[in-house]
């Protein structure tokens, strides 16, 4: 059971990745008709929400955007930041959506930012916690610090999804209301990137509830027979 969610989570994962790089690089040479880069639309973006203290930079690496609420920066990566095409734009908007959910204090991104560190130390305490205890021999226990720390990353991965897709959302509405985009092909071209690239999320979502749902039933399964 455990390698066929070990290939079963791997896959979907896998698709997931290959999919939004396949939409990005598709429609990475589709240029939109108002010719604005990356930086330019999220910053139109930004301006008219009132954000004019959000700063915009560079940041390495190919789909390394994000937006980075302690210093209210948009870090988008060169072909984002320099690019006018569909996907360039996209990208962008969809970071400007994560810092327009932080100026409204968007409820569920305010979850996610105070779940960061607990998630973090749990993803820690996940691989390192059931190994110890196991070679200890104190099996259930390292079993129910798997499942309890699996149940967070889990919790986390699950307000992820709305977040996620609120930025998209956002992205979308603002892309054609500030003429960044043309409705029809072009806002269809922007969709395909961010629903692939939604759909990441709901990959990571599926791949820790499966496995704390297995890690679950092995717990059961191992406290039923103790009694």
């Amino acid at each position: 059971m455990i390698w066929i969610v070990f290939i079963a989570t791997l896959g979907i994962s896998f698709w997931a990745s290959s999919r939004v790089r396949s939409q990005f690089r598709r429609y990475s040479t589709v240029s939109s008709w108002s010719g604005l880069t990356g930086a330019q639309a999220a910053r139109r973006i930004l301006n008219e929400e009132g954000l004019h203290d959000v700063d915009i930079t560079l940041t390495p690496g190919e789909l390394s955007d994000h937006y980075d609420p302690s210093t209210r920066t948009l870090a988008l990566s060169e072909s984002v930041f320099h690019g006018n095409s569909l996907s360039a734009v996209g990208v962008a908007a969809h970071e400007a959506g994560h810092a327009i959910q932080h100026a409204h204090a968007y409820q569920p991104l305010m979850w996610r930012m105070l779940a960061v560190r607990t998630t973090s130390t749990a993803s820690w305490v996940l691989m390192i916690a059931p190994l110890v205890l196991g070679l200890l021999g104190k099996f259930i226990l390292g079993l129910t610090i798997a499942v309890v720390c699996l149940a967070i990353l889990m919790a986390f991965n699950l307000i992820t999804l709305p977040v996620e897709f609120d930025a998209s959302r956002r992205a979308k509405t603002a892309l054609v209301n500030s003429r960044i985009i043309a409705p029809g092909p072009e806002a269809d071209g922007v969709n395909a990137v961010l629903n692939a690239a939604g759909f990441t999320y709901v990959a990571a979502f599926l791949s820790s509830l499966a496995w704390f749902v297995l890690r679950l039933v092995e717990l059961l399964g191992l406290t039923s027979n103790d009694d």
